[in-house]
């Protein structure tokens, strides 16, 4: 059975923690890091009125993936360590098919939960997720809910009201999960991250616990949110609906990261568009500002 370790950052607006979640039976996050329990079996169709509910023990499953399932033409050796997306085009994808915005959300997250598969196939090691911005508070209330709603399925726990108890039971039975580490970023923007580092630090040398000497990119380093995981710096960061910009993600962890834009909306990238973005990144050449 193959093993991963999920991570889910999950953002209450103003503060971030750390949880694991479990072996990649199922994995499911927010903003705060979590492993999730496999989720019981499911059968039947959905009604529409059930549509606008996301099933959370159908988010993401992903139990009894083979390892021999490897694309012809990737290379096992050049596979990224760490693998970023922006999903981008759920809302799109709905209106040109004449549905409801949270139509596109729920087929983004059954193709998230292929990526997840995939990634626990292949063995990346790390899979981060933008799912929400801090910018996208000011999307309709109806919209925000829902995603909420979402979100509060995918982790079985509401969102601002995460008990420590919660978080230290997710700790202790994900802490040994070696695999995969599933990251969701949600209600996250670049800069915040940059500034709570910066004040987190300023108030450490206030305190006398360092001095300005000690003050470097490794210590900035060290007070990012992308401090839960043992690969801050992605590799390759996949953005899709033909959009060319990071919208305030990780941009200290992105300095040397590889970019693929793809052109299909987040419900329509799949296993195809994955290794056309794989077979991207292992065509180049990362000199890292130095010579071939």
């Amino acid at each position: 059975m193959l093993f991963s370790s999920v991570s889910v950052i999950i953002r209450n607006t103003a503060t971030l923690t750390r949880v694991k979640l479990n072996p990649c039976p199922s994995v499911k996050c927010f903003f705060r890091s979590f492993f999730l329990q496999k989720p019981p079996s499911t059968g039947g169709e959905t009604s529409e009125e059930e549509g606008s509910r996301l099933d959370d023990d159908r988010v993401i499953s992903v139990s009894g993936e083979s390892l021999e399932d490897f694309p012809a033409g990737l290379r096992r050796e050049l596979m990224p360590k760490h693998v970023a997306v922006i999903l981008d085009g759920n809302k799109r994808w709905a209106r040109q098919r004449g549905l409801p915005s949270w139509a596109g959300h729920k087929a983004g997250a059954e193709s998230l939960k292929q990526l997840v598969k995939l990634c626990c196939r292949w063995r990346i090691e790390v899979f981060t997720v933008y799912a929400f911005s801090l910018e996208n508070w000011i999307r309709s209330k109806l919209e925000v809910e829902f995603m909420m709603n979402l979100f509060e399925r995918m982790i079985k726990v509401r969102a601002g009201e995460l008990q420590e108890e919660v978080i230290h039971e997710a700790e202790e039975s994900t802490k040994e999960n070696s695999k995969l580490h599933l990251i969701f970023a949600i209600s996250y923007g670049g800069k915040h991250d940059i500034a709570q580092a910066c004040k987190s630090i300023a108030r450490k040398a206030k305190e006398g616990v360092i001095e300005l000497e000690d003050i470097d990119e490794s210590l900035i380093e060290q007070e990012l949110e992308s401090k839960c995981t043992e690969y801050p710096y992605p590799d390759l960061l996949i953005r899709t609906s033909g959009e060319l910009r990071v919208s305030n993600f990780l941009l200290w962890q992105l300095a040397y990261t590889e970019f693929f834009f793809a052109q299909k909306h987040w419900p329509d990238f799949g296993e195809d568009e994955f290794v056309e973005a794989l077979t991207s990144f292992q065509q180049r050449q990362r000199r890292y500002g130095g010579q071939n």
